[in-house]
């Protein structure tokens, strides 16, 4: 379905607005950063908490918590050497409505 047919009915949202959204969507839909995501719904975690309970690897958790960073998913704390990631608020507002369309 073309953009410009979503643009034409009567939301007419901007392009760039559904092209961002898109992105996100494709970003989070990935099995491993879905569970991140759930994971961090919970509380905030460290790479090794999450490594742990999603069973990945570091590195591939760290670059699937690069990648949520990047859509604005999850933020990063730094304390001292550690840091600590949480949902940002558009991560929450997304886990808490895959939560209820997917009645888990």
């Amino acid at each position: 379905m073309s953009l410009e047919i979503l643009t034409k009915n009567k939301m007419n949202y901007p392009d760039s607005k559904l092209q961002s959204l898109s992105r996100m969507l494709k970003l989070a839909a990935v099995p491993a950063r879905l569970a991140i995501l759930f994971y961090l719904h919970d509380a905030s975690s460290n790479v090794t908490g999450i490594v742990a309970y999603t069973k990945l690897s570091q590195a591939l958790v760290s670059y699937h918590l690069s990648n949520l960073e990047t859509a604005r998913l999850v933020e990063a704390e730094k304390k001292g050497k550690e840091v600590k990631y949480s949902l940002a608020e558009t991560g929450q507002l997304l886990v808490s409505y895959l939560v209820k369309i997917g009645n888990l």
